[in-house]
């Protein structure tokens, strides 16, 4: 057997041999390659004589025929076998049951708006909505807040470029527009909860300049603080899920309403970082109220000789923070899937009073 032959069976045998393209791969440089045995083997025809290169030529050319051949289908073979393997791994069973998929988490913000909606609910309350762009007529002037009034300068508003007439827009500031597109579009009696976003230009561990807020307006015949107070506390006993709240009235100002009230709620901080609510030496703030300000009910079509109306406002946010316990606002607006999921709601316990607000 020549050497020639030798060399072809060694070939064979090592492509047959390869179990995985890189293995074949060593295999084809080894032979085929610039330095490969069978590249050496070509090199040498142009040192015989006319009658050695007449003989060994078509040898050494077939060599490297049969060699290349092999090797692609070797290649081939190699493929077709991962291609079964990994089938034979990634195959389904179709009548197994299907796999529990995750339908994602409730954001606290989310939760306490479907929990105060749900009690407002109850009270007969319905909810309003209204543009996160408002007109300064009705976040500020139909409210008792006229272009000269010190009182603007409470808010730090985000005011928008002049309109072809001169008016600015403003991203508004509280949910009270609201309330002022209702009146001028409804009739009393009207029992309204306003949830939305905010804005205003503040930013640390306990503010945001977008944040969430709500405002309840009550309008009809004959109401008055005790209505109001009633309507609070019923509120905070379900929210808070406790049987008994005991509320502390503080005077104030708002100029759009008269007169203006800010609550406290009775709370027990002894335990750090723990807060008991309707029990307690220590007061929370709530948010501020009052009765509408007759002004505002006449500048929104209302007599105000004839009804009377209350109004009560505070954070979404800081409620959330309250009532579960969360440190700082910021986080709120991250977007940190982490945080979502330690401090997030399973999407499918929806709040309700018979079946429990937070679950």
């Amino acid at each position: 057997m020549s050497d020639i032959e030798d060399l072809e069976r060694d070939i064979l045998g090592a492509i047959a041999r390869a179990t995985d393209e890189n293995a074949l791969e060593q295999t084809r440089v080894a032979t085929l390659g610039k330095k490969g045995s069978i590249s050496e083997l070509l090199k040498t025809l142009g040192t015989m004589n006319p009658e050695e290169r007449k003989e060994k030529g078509p040898l050494i050319n077939g060599l490297r025929d049969k060699v290349g051949a092999a090797i692609a289908a070797r290649k081939a073979a190699l493929a077709d076998q991962f291609l079964e393997a990994r089938l034979r791994s990634e195959q389904t069973d179709v009548t197994l049951p299907q796999r529990p998929e995750s339908l994602g988490t409730i954001h606290p913000v989310s939760q306490v708006l479907d929990e105060l909606t749900a009690i407002f609910a109850d009270l007969g309350f319905s909810i309003a909505e209204g543009p996160d762009v408002e007109f300064d007529d009705y976040n500020f002037t139909r409210l008792n807040i006229p272009p000269d009034h010190p009182a603007r300068q409470m808010q730090a508003t985000f005011f928008l470029g002049p309109q072809a007439d001169g008016e600015r827009h403003l991203l508004r500031t509280h949910t009270s527009p609201v309330q002022v597109r209702t009146m001028l579009s409804q009739k009393p009696p009207i029992r309204i909860v306003c949830p939305g976003r905010t804005y205003r230009v503040d930013s640390d561990a306990t503010h945001s300049p977008m944040f969430h807020q709500f405002e309840i307006l009550a309008i009809d015949e004959g109401l008055h603080l005790g209505h109001l107070k009633w309507t609070i506390e019923e509120f905070c006993k379900a929210f808070f899920e406790v049987d008994v709240v005991e509320l502390r009235a503080r005077p104030s100002f708002f100029p759009f309403t008269e007169p203006s009230v800010e609550w406290d709620l009775r709370c027990d901080r002894s335990v750090p970082g723990q807060i008991r609510y309707g029990t307690g030496n220590d007061w929370l703030e709530l948010g501020g109220s009052g009765e509408v300000n007759p002004r505002v009910l006449a500048m929104c079509g209302i007599d105000p000789e004839r009804y009377q109306g209350f109004a009560f406002g505070g954070g979404l946010d800081r409620l959330a923070m309250l009532k579960y316990g969360i440190p700082d606002i910021r986080p709120f607006f991250e977007s940190d899937i982490r945080w979502l999921r330690h401090y997030g709601f399973s999407p499918l316990d929806i709040p309700t009073l018979d079946g429990g607000l937070s679950r």
